[in-house]
Protein backbone atom coordinates (compact mmCIF):
# COMPACT_ATOMS: atom_id res chain seq x y z
CA UNK A 1 0.00 0.00 0.00
CA UNK A 2 1.52 3.44 -1.16
CA UNK A 3 0.48 5.96 1.68
CA UNK A 4 0.46 9.66 0.09
CA UNK A 5 1.38 11.61 3.40
CA UNK A 6 4.48 9.51 4.09
CA UNK A 7 7.54 10.18 1.60
CA UNK A 8 10.39 8.08 0.12
CA UNK A 9 12.05 8.50 3.91
CA UNK A 10 9.10 7.92 5.54
CA UNK A 11 8.93 11.00 7.08
CA UNK A 12 5.33 12.89 7.17
CA UNK A 13 4.61 15.11 4.57
CA UNK A 14 1.44 17.24 2.97
CA UNK A 15 0.32 15.47 -0.49
CA UNK A 16 1.38 18.27 -3.72
CA UNK A 17 -2.21 18.61 -5.27
CA UNK A 18 -0.70 21.43 -7.31
CA UNK A 19 -0.62 19.05 -11.00
CA UNK A 20 -4.73 17.83 -10.41
CA UNK A 21 -7.08 19.89 -11.93
CA UNK A 22 -9.87 21.54 -9.93
CA UNK A 23 -13.37 19.87 -10.06
CA UNK A 24 -16.42 20.86 -8.06
CA UNK A 25 -16.01 18.92 -5.26
CA UNK A 26 -18.85 18.07 -2.46
CA UNK A 27 -18.80 15.88 1.00
CA UNK A 28 -22.11 15.08 3.48
CA UNK A 29 -20.99 13.98 6.45
CA UNK A 30 -23.64 12.98 9.64
CA UNK A 31 -23.07 12.60 13.39
CA UNK A 32 -25.07 11.69 16.10
CA UNK A 33 -25.63 12.82 19.93
CA UNK A 34 -27.98 10.90 22.48
CA UNK A 35 -29.24 12.04 26.08
CA UNK A 36 -31.75 12.13 28.42
CA UNK A 37 -34.82 12.90 28.10
CA UNK A 38 -34.55 15.53 30.37
CA UNK A 39 -31.44 17.32 28.48
CA UNK A 40 -33.29 16.77 25.19
CA UNK A 41 -36.42 18.67 26.40
CA UNK A 42 -34.29 21.49 27.08
CA UNK A 43 -32.90 21.92 24.43
CA UNK A 44 -36.15 22.03 22.43
CA UNK A 45 -37.48 24.10 25.22
CA UNK A 46 -34.61 26.02 24.60
CA UNK A 47 -34.15 26.84 28.35
CA UNK A 48 -30.24 25.96 28.35
CA UNK A 49 -28.99 28.49 30.74
CA UNK A 50 -25.83 29.17 27.89
CA UNK A 51 -27.94 29.85 25.79
CA UNK A 52 -29.63 28.38 22.29
CA UNK A 53 -28.29 25.30 21.35
CA UNK A 54 -29.05 24.18 18.03
CA UNK A 55 -28.48 27.19 16.59
CA UNK A 56 -25.06 27.75 18.71
CA UNK A 57 -24.26 24.09 17.27
CA UNK A 58 -24.64 25.40 13.84
CA UNK A 59 -22.29 28.09 14.15
CA UNK A 60 -19.86 26.21 15.62
CA UNK A 61 -20.01 23.23 12.67
CA UNK A 62 -19.57 26.00 10.19
CA UNK A 63 -16.14 27.41 12.18
CA UNK A 64 -15.06 24.21 12.75
CA UNK A 65 -15.88 23.29 8.91
CA UNK A 66 -13.31 26.17 8.34
CA UNK A 67 -10.52 25.90 11.13
CA UNK A 68 -9.87 21.97 9.49
CA UNK A 69 -6.66 22.59 8.27
CA UNK A 70 -5.58 23.96 11.27
CA UNK A 71 -6.61 20.98 13.34
CA UNK A 72 -5.52 17.88 11.24
CA UNK A 73 -2.03 18.75 10.52
CA UNK A 74 -2.01 17.26 6.83
CA UNK A 75 -5.41 18.50 5.56
CA UNK A 76 -4.45 21.10 2.89
CA UNK A 77 -6.43 25.19 3.68
CA UNK A 78 -9.68 25.23 0.98
CA UNK A 79 -11.30 28.08 -0.21
CA UNK A 80 -14.92 26.26 0.59
CA UNK A 81 -17.51 27.78 -1.38
CA UNK A 82 -19.78 26.83 0.76
CA UNK A 83 -21.44 25.19 4.09
CA UNK A 84 -24.47 23.71 5.41
CA UNK A 85 -26.07 22.59 8.18
CA UNK A 86 -28.68 20.64 9.12
CA UNK A 87 -30.16 18.89 13.07
CA UNK A 88 -32.30 16.19 12.62
CA UNK A 89 -34.81 16.00 15.83
CA UNK A 90 -35.16 12.38 16.98
CA UNK A 91 -37.48 12.81 19.83
CA UNK A 92 -37.68 8.77 20.37
CA UNK A 93 -34.10 8.04 20.89
CA UNK A 94 -33.49 11.86 22.87
CA UNK A 95 -30.99 12.34 19.79
CA UNK A 96 -29.77 15.23 17.93
CA UNK A 97 -28.37 13.94 13.87
CA UNK A 98 -26.18 16.82 12.68
CA UNK A 99 -25.39 17.17 8.95
CA UNK A 100 -22.87 18.90 7.23
CA UNK A 101 -22.27 19.80 3.76
CA UNK A 102 -19.01 21.65 2.31
CA UNK A 103 -18.47 22.64 -1.25
CA UNK A 104 -15.73 23.74 -3.28
CA UNK A 105 -14.03 23.98 -6.83
CA UNK A 106 -10.70 22.85 -5.95
CA UNK A 107 -7.88 20.33 -6.39
CA UNK A 108 -8.60 18.09 -3.35
CA UNK A 109 -11.54 17.17 -1.34
CA UNK A 110 -13.50 18.66 1.79
CA UNK A 111 -14.53 15.34 3.02
CA UNK A 112 -12.09 16.09 6.28
CA UNK A 113 -14.03 19.55 6.73
CA UNK A 114 -17.25 17.80 6.92
CA UNK A 115 -16.30 15.35 9.11
CA UNK A 116 -14.69 18.16 11.57
CA UNK A 117 -17.56 20.20 10.97
CA UNK A 118 -19.82 17.48 12.40
CA UNK A 119 -16.96 16.71 15.37
CA UNK A 120 -17.48 20.54 16.59
CA UNK A 121 -20.88 21.10 16.05
CA UNK A 122 -21.97 17.77 18.38
CA UNK A 123 -19.14 18.60 20.95
CA UNK A 124 -20.69 22.12 21.29
CA UNK A 125 -24.12 20.63 21.89
CA UNK A 126 -22.09 18.21 24.29
CA UNK A 127 -20.40 21.32 26.14
CA UNK A 128 -24.07 23.40 25.97
CA UNK A 129 -25.84 21.11 27.67
CA UNK A 130 -23.40 19.08 30.21
CA UNK A 131 -24.50 20.51 33.19
CA UNK A 132 -28.24 18.50 32.66
CA UNK A 133 -26.02 15.52 31.10
CA UNK A 134 -23.01 14.23 31.50
CA UNK A 135 -23.76 11.23 29.96
CA UNK A 136 -24.39 12.05 26.38
CA UNK A 137 -22.82 9.65 24.01
CA UNK A 138 -21.62 11.38 20.53
CA UNK A 139 -21.72 8.43 17.86
CA UNK A 140 -22.13 7.43 14.29
CA UNK A 141 -19.36 9.92 13.11
CA UNK A 142 -19.47 9.13 9.23
CA UNK A 143 -19.04 10.32 5.63
CA UNK A 144 -22.65 10.12 3.90
CA UNK A 145 -21.34 11.05 0.50
CA UNK A 146 -18.68 13.11 -1.65
CA UNK A 147 -18.64 13.75 -5.04
CA UNK A 148 -15.83 15.31 -7.66
CA UNK A 149 -12.12 14.05 -7.85
CA UNK A 150 -10.19 11.74 -9.34
CA UNK A 151 -11.40 8.75 -6.61
CA UNK A 152 -15.02 9.05 -7.98
CA UNK A 153 -18.25 9.63 -5.86
CA UNK A 154 -19.28 7.71 -2.64
CA UNK A 155 -22.39 7.27 -1.06
CA UNK A 156 -23.10 5.30 1.73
Amino acid sequence: MNLTHIDDNNRPKMVDVSGKNETHRIAVASGKITMSKEAYDAIIGNIVKKGPVLQTAVIAAIMGTKKTSELIPMCHPLLLSGINCDIEELPQTNSFKLFVTAKLNGQTGVEMEALTGVSVGLLTIYDMVKAIDKSMIISDIQLESKSGGKSGDFKR
